[in-house]
């Protein structure tokens, strides 16, 4: 099988970078099979490139090597890493981008705190290296643009079977934001916020399956209270809470959009009610 390089940035469709970056991957690696997961995330939203990189990176075979670029503090003191996990390996600045892989796969203990950041020791089944050896790089590296001179050769010399620690030195921890969970208040009714809004407008927030509470409930958004939750989207008429595909808690309106119906956004509340 043609080794699997994924592409997900904030790059857009209508300018010449993303074909930059394949065009050095097939350079390197003919043979390498791309596939492009998003270039949609908005622009410098590392948050929300994280959060989509987690709801697909699993479904891949094991080996991919996973390209994730939304990197507002390119040319800076941020660094580049390759993550080693035992699913994949992955190919980011050390901005936060893997929160979500990282918090999947390592339980691991805060050693510093900065600007809502947390450097994190990983623990065993995840290794990490910084990218510092230039020789896999392109020349001249361009200052603003470290997604086709740096991490696109990477990627693509990993996809040759090159060792990770060809590339730089092992480091012991990386940083990344809080991931968003739900709490109990004091009425005990679970509060979770939005992640994500996707293409239909469906609200996914960071409520999971295994949260809810047992029995009935009713969950509470922008002033309008639904009962219960649904399957499926066909099952009932305007707006309606699922347990969606990403295994959350989601706001939907069938034949419509939830968001644009609510004027929600991201970080919005969403209350959990349990029927006394």
């Amino acid at each position: 099988m043609a080794p699997i390089i994924t592409l997900t940035t904030d790059f857009g469709s209508s300018d010449a970078y993303v074909a930059a970056m394949r065009g050095v991957i097939l350079s390197t690696n003919p043979e390498a099979s791309i596939v492009d997961i998003t270039h949609s995330i908005e622009p410098q939203n590392v948050a929300q490139g994280a959060f989509v990189l987690s709801q697909c990176y699993r479904y891949f075979p094991k080996q991919t090597v996973h390209m994730a670029i939304v990197d507002p503090g390119v040319g800076g003191e941020r660094q580049g890493i390759i993550l080693k996990t035992p699913l994949a390996l992955f190919v980011a600045p050390d901005n936060g981008i893997l929160s979500y892989v990282i918090s999947d796969l390592n339980q691991s203990s805060a050693v510093q705190n900065s600007q809502n950041f947390t450097e994190i020791k990983l623990k065993k089944g995840l290794e990490a290296v910084v990218i510092t050896d230039p020789r896999f790089w392109r020349h001249p590296v361009s200052p603003t643009f470290h997604g086709r001179d740096i991490f696109a050769p990477v990627a693509a010399g990993l996809s040759l079977g090159i060792s990770p620690y060809e590339f730089g030195e092992k480091i012991t921890s990386l940083h990344v934001f809080p991931v968003s969970k739900p709490l109990l208040d004091l009425q005990d009714n679970l509060i979770g916020h939005i992640l994500y809004i996707d293409h239909f407008g469906n609200l996914i927030s960071d409520i999971r399956s295994s949260d809810l509470p047992e029995g009935d409930i009713s969950i509470e958004v922008a002033g309008q209270r639904i009962r219960g939750i649904r399957s499926y989207y066909a099952q009932d008429e305007g707006l309606m809470a699922i347990l969606g595909s990403s295994g959350y808690l989601e706001i939907s309106m069938r034949n419509g959009s939830a968001c644009d119906f609510l004027d929600m956004g991201v970080g919005d509340e969403v209350r959990v009610i349990p029927q006394r």
